[in-house]
């Protein structure tokens, strides 16, 4: 019974808008009949009800039932709207015409009133439909006395869209815009005026008792974004913005939310545009395996192969939670794309065997590593094995497989190593640079610096310390570092595996690196406070195995552009090959006796730059490194 109600609330207004409808084609037929004979000295009869008259209605009603007349609702009529009922109103009257050809061949029928009717009839249906929406938008805008009072940054199609989503929310009220072209000063944009420049937000602010900001700029670079945020933060008030279209389209934000700007829209350069062409070129159809598919770097690539084509997704993860949800996800959003899960280490032979058959993968990523600097310089061990063993026996069993391109996701802290995590990363390079002489399948390295919000990244960090009132801890108030998004990572990854040369070093033009101290300024003034006043900064001093700069390039390995104009390709340096498989297999049964003294020394001869940063014993993070690595014999590398 109750949903017999729902259907007569939904189906009344409906079939109030067909009766409204019929009733304006029925006006529009018969009075421009009577309009044209009333001008005849002897008039023919025109009846307000005929057989004519029917069939007009008829052709009408169903032509206004196929354009779609009636799926969308008055309160929100727009232009689109309006051509719908010219179009409607242009193909009703050429049925009109072919009936009553039919019929009557047209006799008594006025050619005049004909030509004129779909013109008189758009404006019969169109006119009340906008005079409803404009009463609706007025009742909204003067019903809420209590509002929201607006200032919008921004008075393109972004601040137009945003100005109508407000009004019929209806508790907001948009009281003006700023922009900075000067054409638009004093004009109206849906009736909203625009008020002065964006730097004088402040000013413009404080004169019309705004509450709230909104930065109504999705297409601004980083550089724009950031003097608009500048300006917002002197104000005091909060502020919001208007989504980019990728973050909608990618489902990151949804259409007309309001999101808080992130720290990953303020990165000091414009975001790296891929060739999507070449990439889905390469990988369009193909079937790949990544590695550490759980993780940060691992899932986002397994996003980015399913949007771009990939047939087949091998997940290898040893996390069972985290390999959970990554296929999870991806069979929400990618349905149609075939995973093949595996769970296991994939230091383990037998497990990427496993895959490798399962999957047959063309390509295969491998992202599985640890990373965390700090911890790593105390579990060399374990830095050993995952980040260099592992990475020897994947690239070994994707060679003997076949697999045609193997990505070794590396890290700028391979250059010039000083810490375990660098010189691991550095050894991992070489054993596949070591793999990949004279042989078929490429080995391709991809090296970038920090990517915003990975796990166990700073900025997480920072925003916990933040959301707990502080301090937010910063090693050294000189330490800076290379940002990147993580879509950008993989989309790096995936741009620099598709430009096909073998046994080649990627690593992407990062532009000039962040001060961490003035990202944790800029994270602290984000979330609505004052750096020093409401939350402290605390510098405590560089971490084991921290630096305070990194660098992208080494010296010897002459990087050159590539077709990808923020990409570069580096010379690998010589290596000696049979050196490198040694040194492997010395770290393999050093790795299995757990023996600590041997990998420091094996890994020191093995990556002959790795120069191990001293530590001061006496800091507090200085007491549990364990690791001693022995003192290079004095001779010339």
């Amino acid at each position: 019974m109750s949903g017999w109600r729902e259907n007569v609330k939904v189906g009344l207004p409906r079939l109030a808008v067909v009766a409204h409808d019929l009733i304006m084609v029925w006006v529009a037929w018969y009075g421009l009949h009577q309009l044209r004979f009333g001008l005849m000295d002897n008039p023919p009869p025109f009846p307000a009800w005929s057989t004519e008259t029917a069939l007009v209605l008829s052709a009408q009603a169903l032509v206004f039932w196929q354009v779609g007349l009636y799926r969308g609702l008055w309160r929100f009529a727009s232009v689109p709207d309006l051509w719908n009922i010219v179009k409607a109103c242009v193909i009703g009257v050429t049925a009109i015409i072919v009936l009553l050809v039919l019929y009557s061949r047209m006799e008594g029928i006025s050619r005049a009133a004909v030509a004129l009717y779909p013109c008189v009839l758009a404006a019969l249906l169109g006119a009340p439909r906008l005079l409803y929406r404009a009463w609706k938008d007025a009742n909204h805008q003067g019903r809420d006395a209590n509002s929201v009072r607006i200032l919008i940054l921004g008075a393109g199609g972004a601040g137009e869209a945003l100005i109508r989503d407000l009004r019929r929310v209806g508790s907001y009220n948009p009281v003006g815009l700023l922009d900075d072209a000067g054409r638009l000063r004093g004009s109206k944009v849906q009736g909203v005026p625009v008020l002065g420049r964006i730097d004088e937000v402040a000013e413009i602010a404080r004169e019309t008792a705004a509450k709230l900001l909104v930065i109504a700029m999705p297409s601004a670079d980083a550089d724009a974004l950031q003097r608009v945020v500048v300006a917002c933060e002197k104000t005091g008030l909060p502020f919001r913005m208007v989504p980019r279209l990728q973050d909608v389209l990618e489902g990151k934000s949804l259409p007309g939310e309001l999101k808080e700007v992130a720290i990953e829209d303020l990165l000091g350069r414009k975001p790296v545009m891929p060739d999507w062409k070449a990439i889905r070129g390469w990988l369009g159809g193909r079937s790949v395996m990544i590695t550490g598919a759980g993780g940060s770097i691992g899932s986002e690539l397994c996003r980015q192969c399913a949007r771009h084509g990939a047939k087949r997704i091998a997940l290898v993860e040893v996390d069972e939670l985290a390999l959970t949800t990554t296929e999870a996800a991806l069979h929400r959003d990618f349905p149609d794309i075939e995973l093949v899960c595996v769970l296991g280490d994939c230091g383990d032979p037998a497990v990427i065997a496993h895959a490798l058959r399962r999957a047959e993968p063309e390509a295969v990523f491998h992202a599985a590593a640890y990373k965390q600097v700090p911890l790593l310089q105390t579990q060399l061990r374990e830095a050993v094995r995952n980040n260099v063993l592992a990475t020897e026996t994947v690239a070994r069993a994707c060679r003997e497989s076949g697999v045609g391109t193997f990505v070794l996701i590396s890290t700028d802290k391979a250059v010039d190593p000083v810490n375990v995590l660098g010189a691991t990363k550095r050894l991992a390079e070489m054993a596949c640079q070591a793999l990949a002489l004279q042989h078929a399948t490429r080995f391709v390295t991809v090296r970038f610096g920090n990517v915003l919000d990975s796990a166990g990244s700073v900025v997480p960090l920072f925003r916990e310390q933040i959301r707990s009132g502080g301090p937010v801890t910063v090693t050294d108030p000189e330490v800076t570092r290379f940002f990147m998004t993580i879509p950008e990572a993989c989309q790096l990854i995936l741009q620099a595996s598709a430009i096909g040369t073998h046994e080649a070093i990627y690593t992407l033009d990062m532009g000039e690196p962040v001060p961490i101290r003035l990202l944790a300024e800029q994270m602290i003034r984000l979330a609505g406070k004052q750096p020093g006043r409401d939350v402290a900064i605390v510098y405590t001093g560089l971490r084991p195995g921290e630096k305070l700069h990194e660098t992208l390039f080494h010296a010897d390995e002459r990087y050159r552009p590539t077709g990808h104009p923020k990409i570069l390709q580096a010379e690998p340096r010589d290596i000696a090959a049979a050196s490198i498989h040694a040194s492997l297999d010395q770290l393999r049964e050093a790795s299995v006796r757990y023996e600590v003294e041997s990998l420091a020394s094996l890994l020191r001869l093995a990556v002959p730059e790795f120069q191990p940063l001293a530590v001061d014993m006496k800091t507090p993070d200085a007491r549990n490194t364990v690791v001693a690595f022995p003192a290079r014999s004095a001779r010339k590398i």
